[in-house]
């Protein structure tokens, strides 16, 4: 009789026994104990002064973004890891800075077969996960689009690199071909021609309704992307609470605006005083009050921590700030592909009700690359010192009951910050701010800021501390020197 009970009890052990991570160490938590949904939207080239509770003097209602903010936690100083879309999502996709790898699209899919990605991480931890819109990190042999047979699957994308399902645009909504891709497939091949379009009148020859003519599938319309994006992400959440209630979910929502072509629909067209950039971005706004609004349809916003942010800055010339008095990136000096603030500092907004107290603010320094680390501590995950180098845990800032570790960044291999201090090797003006703009900046050897002292970059401190233009040197030296190790070992195949 005991020798059944022992194993009786080894077998009933053995049942309830929880998988091992990747990491070789089991989530935290039980499977009983209910993992929350995990929802990261992000925004395309959408300002840090663009939302009201951000900017008070913001010329575009954002009432959507503006309640998460009540409801949850603001962040001050956050950063994209890149000041334009394709190193800003490999940072947020990996949990790495983009210094550490290639960012030529031309190699295919720029996120090797081995690296550890967000959507992977929430897959071995018993997440369903998903990734509805823009992607922009390539796949594996696509090097020239002219040459690519759309008969054929696409590997190296989303559902190669943690995702369980996709639906999106390989790029751009201004960069061509134009079509459809669910999955690993492409939903209708790009067969026809569209010509390039510009609005009669924008600031700059890249502003406004503006995209780039080349192949386009017949049934792919500009103005009908946001929102075809909008449905599928709803989509997404209804099926799975009917299909697989009980399974947590991970949804990485890459919205197309307010990147151009800015293409608001009727309901918002004229409806902002910031022009077409501002009816395009009340129309982002209303896509997260669509996503919100599911969350509690479905009764699940309750256990669901949901995220709201931009890959960089605007394409926001000074230009358009004395055109409609409106600054997309609040008192921040400069735009996307700048190095100075405007360009990589974003809105970060977290909701996670019963977590995370409503309208609070925090000053803790964020970068995208902080996910990793912060969904891994979520699920009770246990990363390796190589993955979670440049990630850092956010989740005690998150819940306001502690900071984390990050006291500076790297953005791209341009920018490197410690503390209140930047420099930024070379001008801070980037190649949009040069090709299309008429801002001018001196170039020299390197910018050098106070960001406590001088928020909005006017004092070049570079020729008065040459001592900490040294020390930040060789911190920089040693972020490069260890990228080109971690190139090394986590070579694309």
């Amino acid at each position: 009789m005991k020798g059944s009970i022992a194993i009786l009890f080894l077998l009933l052990l053995a049942c309830s026994s929880r998988p091992t991570t990747q990491a070789g160490k089991a989530p935290a938590q039980s499977p009983e104990k209910a993992l929350p949904n995990i929802v990261f939207i992000l925004a395309d080239d959408m300002g840090y002064g663009d939302a009201g509770c951000y900017n008070p003097e913001s010329k575009i209602p954002t009432p959507a973004i503006d309640r998460l903010a009540a409801e949850g936690i603001r962040f001050t100083d956050a950063h994209a890891p890149g000041a334009w879309c394709v190193p800003s999502r490999y940072g947020f996709i990996t949990g790495q800075y983009p210094l550490r790898a290639n960012m030529d699209l031309k190699r295919g899919s720029l996120v090797a077969k081995d690296r550890p990605t967000v959507g992977s991480l929430l897959q071995r931890n018993g997440y369903r996960t998903a990734m509805i819109g823009k992607w922009h990190l390539g796949f594996e042999g696509v090097s020239d689009w002219n040459k690519v047979d759309y008969r054929q699957p696409f590997r190296g994308g989303p559902v190669d690199r943690g995702f369980d399902y996709f639906f999106g645009m390989h790029a751009s909504l201004d960069i061509p071909p134009y079509f459809y891709l669910e999955n690993n497939r492409c939903v209708t091949a790009p067969a026809d021609s569209v010509a390039g379009h510009q609005s009669p009148g924008a600031t700059t020859a890249i502003s406004g309704a503006f995209w780039r003519g080349g192949k386009i599938a017949p049934d792919f319309k500009h103005q009908e992307v946001l929102p075809t994006f909008t449905r599928k992400a709803v989509s997404f959440m209804e099926s799975h609470v009917k299909e697989q209630r009980k399974q947590p979910f991970f949804l990485y929502v890459a919205l197309t605006g307010p990147h151009t072509p800015w293409v608001a629909q009727p309901p918002f067209a004229g409806k902002s005083a910031a022009g077409e950039y501002g009816d395009f971005t009340m129309q982002v706004d209303y896509s997260v009050g669509e996503i919100l609004k599911t969350l509690e349809k479905l009764g699940i916003a309750e256990n669901t921590l949901v995220i709201f942010s931009s890959d960089n800055g605007p394409v926001w010339f000074t230009e358009d700030v004395q055109k409609f008095n409106h600054r997309a990136t609040a008192n921040f000096r400069g735009m996307k592909v700048d190095a100075w603030e405007g360009g990589h500092r974003v809105p970060f907004i977290a909701r996670w009700p019963g977590k995370i107290g409503p309208n609070t603010t925090s000053a803790q320094p964020l970068c995208f690359t902080d996910m990793l680390a912060t969904f891994a501590a979520v699920v009770g995950d246990s990363l390796p010192p190589n993955e979670k180098r440049d990630s850092y845990d956010m989740l005690p800032a998150l819940l306001n009951k502690g900071t984390a570790q990050r006291k500076g960044l790297v953005v791209e291999g341009h920018t490197v910050r410690e503390g209140d201090w930047k420099l930024i090797f070379g001008s801070g003006m980037g190649v949009l701010h040069r090709q299309y703009g008429k801002g001018n900046a001196p170039v020299g050897k390197g910018e050098l800021y106070n960001l406590h002292e001088d928020p909005a970059e006017t004092r070049n401190l570079y020729d008065t501390h040459p001592e900490k233009v040294a020390e930040l040197t060789r911190r920089m030296e040693q972020y490069r020197a260890e990228g080109s190790a971690a190139s090394e070992s986590h070579s694309h195949k």
